[in-house]
């Protein structure tokens, strides 16, 4: 069975946040959640480099472990992983298959979203994990992945304002469904947060007497190295941090303070295993660099704006660079603050290609008008020097990889940067590749 010929029908569901679904799902399918120990990860952004980090440490250090995760960025196969390895596309047929015949006719159709996170329960299940790392979907409280009862540790790594349709339209709103995945006495690492999300958070860990642990970020003390401050003993560790961008500090941390409390409660999790687990994780897309066309080019989704002032940040941060003209290749969906996103990014002097988001595989999902974003990148920026419509991602990419040196930077949703990992578009040898 073709994975999409199952997933992709269920597009016309769309994004329907509510439990009901995925627990009659998971009843139907025996529940295989509860013979799974997780970590549970929710936050605005730093959510997957946060699922990676751990992911990566606990497999070096000889855990059984999967790993769930979304979006994907070329196959579905990329959400569902075990040692970090993707399932097999048959495994995940094979999955999705099963889950598709306890679907009763008479229960509310599920989602697609919460037909792959049932699958990920049940391979997990199957597999006989020791742990999964699991990363919410959106939100927290009625996300399809929140139906773990005492996760072994819950991370809420940032909370910025993302998804307020969905969520409530205040940072104080989007925390409070994101601090419903505590759970009674369960530990929970924080992120540093907005003071209004962050007593809310707070809050709703008081009330459940959920021990709160708010690690400082790490200390940067060379490049590509880290060093934390252990709070048991008052001792640190150095590790070598692969994931580029200043927010590697703080999110890498929220990874060890989460392996610190699995310390403290029996696992076996070496200082080599830290180290050498940190220095081989991966996490395609985000602050990627590649090249093509022999031009190097940088890779990050940026789809909302914290995200946007951290690469920025990133890119003035290259020395490279050196304060000369960025060009940016973008593309957004129509849902998301288009004008937040530019003021971050944008600078006077800069070049603009504009490209809409391949949207014929997500159905419900739109891409934002290319001449309303020029309008509004000019309204912001008027000192760009440049501003261009594009049919195409590949069209944008050669005008600007012809027409300048300068750093040509694609960004503005995962899905964009997808659509160019999909196609083979960097050079051999390149793709993958992080600084």
């Amino acid at each position: 069975m073709d994975i999409d010929s199952v997933i992709q029908p269920l597009q016309r569901f769309g994004v329907h946040l509510g439990l009901d679904r995925i627990v009659n799902l998971l009843a139907n399918l025996g529940n295989p959640h509860y013979q799974v120990p997780v970590i549970h990860i929710a936050g605005t952004n730093g959510k997957g480099s946060v699922c990676a980090y751990l992911s990566s440490v606990l497999t070096e250090a000889g855990y059984h472990t999967g790993r769930y995760t979304s979006p994907h960025l070329v196959d579905w196969t990329e959400r569902i992983c075990l040692n970090e390895q993707p399932i097999s596309s048959e495994e995940l047929s094979q999955l999705l298959e099963k889950v598709q015949t306890v679907i009763r006719p008479d229960q509310e159709s599920a989602t697609q979203f919460e037909v792959i996170t049932a699958a990920a329960w049940l391979y997990f299940a199957q597999q006989q994990v020791d742990v999964a790392v699991v990363e919410v979907g959106l939100g927290g409280r009625l996300d399809a992945t929140n139906v773990c009862l005492e996760p072994l540790v819950t991370i809420i790594t940032s909370i910025s304002r993302e998804h307020w349709q969905q969520l409530g339209p205040t940072v104080a709103d989007i925390a409070r469904e994101k601090a419903g995945i505590l759970k009674p006495g369960c530990p929970v690492v924080v992120g540093r947060l907005p003071s209004d999300a962050e007593e809310v958070v707070r809050s709703r860990a008081l009330e459940l007497k959920c021990p709160i642990f708010t690690p400082q970020p790490a200390r940067q003390i060379a490049t590509g190295w880290a060093e934390y401050e252990i709070t048991e003993n008052s001792k640190s560790i150095k590790y070598p941090l692969p994931l580029a961008g200043q927010v590697q500090l703080a999110n890498s941390a929220l990874a060890i303070a989460a392996l610190e409390i699995l310390q403290q409660t029996g696992w076996q999790i070496s200082e080599e295993a830290i180290i050498n687990g940190m220095a081989k994780t991966k996490w395609p897309g985000r602050m990627q660099w590649t090249t093509w066309n022999n031009h190097k080019l940088l890779l990050d989704g940026a789809h909302n704006t914290a995200a946007a002032e951290v690469l920025r940040q990133y890119v003035d941060s290259l020395d490279a660079v050196n304060h000369k003209p960025i060009n940016w290749v973008m593309g957004m969906f129509s849902d998301k603050d288009h004008g937040d996103i530019f003021a971050a990014l944008l600078r006077p002097g800069d070049r603009l290609f504009l490209v809409p988001i391949p949207v014929e595989s997500w159905p419900g999902r739109t891409s934002a008008d290319l001449q309303e974003l020029a309008n509004l990148a000019y309204s912001l920026c008027p000192e760009l020097s440049d501003r261009q419509i594009h049919p195409d991602l590949f069209t944008a990419l050669e005008t600007a990889t012809s027409t300048t040196d300068d750093l040509i930077v694609l960004c503005g949703s995962l899905y964009l940067v997808g659509d160019f990992l999909q196609m083979g578009s960097g050079d051999e040898g390149d793709k993958g590749d992080q600084e």
